[in-house]
């Protein structure tokens, strides 16, 4: 039987229990014997202990005091390699290529983590985590509506999105106090490239800084109106009325200025 583990609070931690969950999270991943997958955030290895028919699997895990749980509810397998540090930290080059990521990401450090994730999108085949159901939302969001933001341009710009299922805070331990979500992430191989990452992200952040802003006034300091319609922008649209695709076509014409 596996064992349990009681959650640190300062760590965000909610351990996934409920066994049919459990099963369609693993149903959904299909894990193949010559898949490399990394967990993070592994805990008690309820989760783990399914993933180790792959042929290599790394654990990312920061709570050094489960780990002699993890490791005897795995019966200590050989294929199994424990890193015990920050995942925020993690320099996910040092693994080989192409990656599975899974794992049930703690609350307090979703969006920094994803955005850690993008720096080696290239490096992996496809994702599949456990988040809180209003970020999930806020990630497959489409132009127009309310939670369309920074983290849905930025993410869709990387990756398709897709939220698989819902999961209720009764499948957690202790419960959390709002239900989650899996999503799938695969990587985008046809879009419309930018000419320049990190000006896509500062275009995009200073946009939604301002939301309630026309694009005229949120980005004055990048364009001027005519500018923002020789590129096909109009200039009174917000920044949630703007897709993807518009997003690097300004993030490319102000490269190319």
């Amino acid at each position: 039987m596996t064992k349990i583990w009681h959650k640190k609070k300062s760590l965000g931690q909610h351990f996934l229990h409920d066994q049919y969950i459990i099963q369609k999270i693993i149903k959904a991943i299909m894990p193949q014997p010559i898949d490399h997958i990394i967990e993070i955030g592994p805990g008690a290895g309820v989760l783990t202990t399914k993933l180790l028919s792959t042929n290599s699997l790394d654990v990312i895990e920061v709570d050094q005091e489960i780990i002699p749980i993890l490791e005897k509810n795995c019966d200590y397998a050989p294929n199994l390699h424990i890193h015990t540090q920050d995942v925020l930290k993690v320099d996910f080059t040092q693994f080989q290529a192409p990656m599975r990521i899974v794992g049930n990401l703690p609350y307090n450090i979703s969006t920094p983590l994803l955005f850690h994730l993008i720096k080696n999108i290239g490096l992996t085949k496809d994702w599949h985590f456990m988040l809180q159901k209003e970020v999930a939302d806020r990630i497959v969001a489409t132009p127009g509506s309310k939670t369309y933001g920074r983290l849905s341009v930025m993410l869709q710009y990387y990756c398709e999105t897709k939220i698989l299922f819902q999961i209720g805070s009764g499948a957690f331990s202790p419960p959390p106090k709002v239900d989650s979500a899996f999503v799938r992430f695969l990587p985008r191989k046809y879009h419309i490239v930018t000419l320049d990452e990190n000006k896509l992200s500062e275009i995009v952040r200073q946009a939604f800084s301002q939301r309630r802003k026309t694009i005229t006034n949120s980005l004055k300091h990048y364009f001027t109106t005519k500018q923002l319609t020789t590129l096909g922008i109009d200039p009174k649209s917000r920044p949630e009325q703007l897709s993807v695709d518009k997003f690097v076509l300004l993030s490319n014409g102000y490269s190319n200025n």
